[in-house]
């Protein structure tokens, strides 16, 4: 069973692009450790149902056309197929949790 006790000492932040460390991967789950410096953004793709808890800093996710300042605390949970983007306004840190991610929709 691994155990993260500090995310702090697992994220990748990066300066040339998103940090992704993939803490699980299994047929029925993918977990994901994203680390955004400001300005950096993932871009709008679809994907599994998925839900994101963002740890530390600021940023804006957008969910198909709705979009939400996104902080410290906030989780997200979007439907399968939706598109969703991630953009940093300071340095950004958030749990991605996708769900069936072998689906024609996913991995990402």
């Amino acid at each position: 069973m691994p155990v993260w006790r500090n995310w702090h000492d697992t994220a990748r932040f990066n300066a040339d692009g998103p940090g992704v460390t993939v803490l699980h991967e299994s047929a029925e789950l993918k977990v994901v450790l994203v680390a955004l410096e400001p300005g950096q953004a993932l871009p709008a793709h679809p994907g599994p149902a998925a839900s994101f808890h963002f740890l530390d800093g600021h940023g804006v996710m957008v969910v198909g056309t709705d979009e939400v300042d996104v902080a410290a605390g906030t989780t997200v949970v979007v439907p399968p197929g939706q598109t969703r983007s991630v953009r940093a306004t300071s340095r950004l840190a958030f749990l991605g949790n996708l769900g069936d991610p072998g689906s024609e929709d996913g991995p990402h």
